[in-house]
């Protein structure tokens, strides 16, 4: 049995696919803004607090709907939202404190190639040589804008101990992906990203009752807070909702390859908000990430018949 797509992915489609980057790369920058202020436990559970609030008046009728489902599907359900709510976020936020901003940007671009080899290990998926081709150009994209267009940069990098907390957290990202592709299209996305983030508060609260041992919030202006509610609306409810139905609709590779977008958005970011300059090399990396996603969406067009279709 084969799994077609003959045709192009849409405009609304793309935008799935585009949207959640841009949200993140705002995340990052906004995370690292309050990283002095709120604790990473802290944080995270003041996001999935204000996303329970956003999601509540629209979820809540699918999620009692969707309930039996969600007992069908617990151990994927449980899953995603310990690996791809709870845990990943937090390590991030929480190895940011220990390494660079640099770092942090080229262990994110690793997160397509472990989908990939997850995805064949464990789900005997295929990865059409576009797609393999396209993620090589799409991270030598990644390595160019954030090496500054100079190989001594990358040679020179020294790897701190929160590096390792940040590839844990690729690693569960890789997973939620791949999980949430198990999790059958017919269940509404918005019901079950509050059974996920319901999950993840749980799982949240011993940890920040033993956080709020050893650190303490310090919020002292209202510019905190509104990067608190961006963080809690945009890159959360928002940018959750769009990557779940992208990998619903066009698969876990195909989906997490549009991540090597991240830098692009990071850069376009800080030249609008911050008002950084764009350089050559940031030029020159964004055209080579774009044609790697171009590449690794060609295979879109072709027929696929994976080993677990075979009857």
């Amino acid at each position: 049995m084969a799994n077609h797509s003959s045709t192009k992915p849409d405009w609304h489609i793309l935008v799935l696919l585009l949207l959640p980057p841009l949200l993140w790369a705002g995340n990052f920058i906004a995370g690292r803004a309050v990283s002095a202020s709120v604790p990473p436990v802290a944080l995270s559970l003041i996001r999935w607090g204000l996303a329970t609030l956003c999601l509540l008046p629209f979820a809540l009728k699918p999620f009692l709907r969707d309930r039996a489902h969600y007992l069908t599907y617990r151990w994927h359900v449980l899953g995603t939202a310990i690996t791809g709510v709870a845990t990943f976020n937090l390590m991030v936020y929480w190895g940011l404190h220990t390494t660079s901003a640099t770092n942090g940007i080229i262990l994110n671009s690793f997160i397509p190639f472990l989908v990939a080899i997850f995805g064949f290990l464990f789900y005997r998926q295929r990865l059409a040589v576009y797609q393999l081709l396209g993620l090589l150009v799409s991270l030598a994209g990644v390595l160019t804008v954030v090496s500054r267009g100079e190989l001594q940069v990358l040679l020179t990098l020294a790897f701190a101990p929160g590096d390792v907390i940040i590839f844990l957290a690729m690693i569960c990202w890789a997973l939620f992906t791949l999980w949430t592709k198990e999790i059958p299209a017919t269940i509404d996305r918005t019901g079950l990203m509050l059974c996920q983030v319901l999950i993840a508060l749980l799982f949240l609260l011993p940890l920040y009752a033993w956080e709020s041992q050893v650190s303490t919030i310090h919020i002292t202006d209202t510019r905190t807070w509104w990067i608190l509610a961006y963080i809690g609306i945009f890159p959360s409810v928002i940018a959750f909702l769009a990557y779940s139905k992208a990998v619903t609709l066009v698969g876990s590779v195909r989906a997490s390859v549009f991540i090597h977008a991240m830098p692009v958005f990071g850069s376009l970011l800080s030249s609008l908000l911050l008002r950084e300059a764009l350089h050559a090399y940031q030029l020159l990396g964004m055209l080579t990430i774009f044609t790697g996603i171009w590449l690794a969406n060609k295979a879109m067009h072709q027929p696929v018949v994976t080993p677990t279709s075979r009857r």
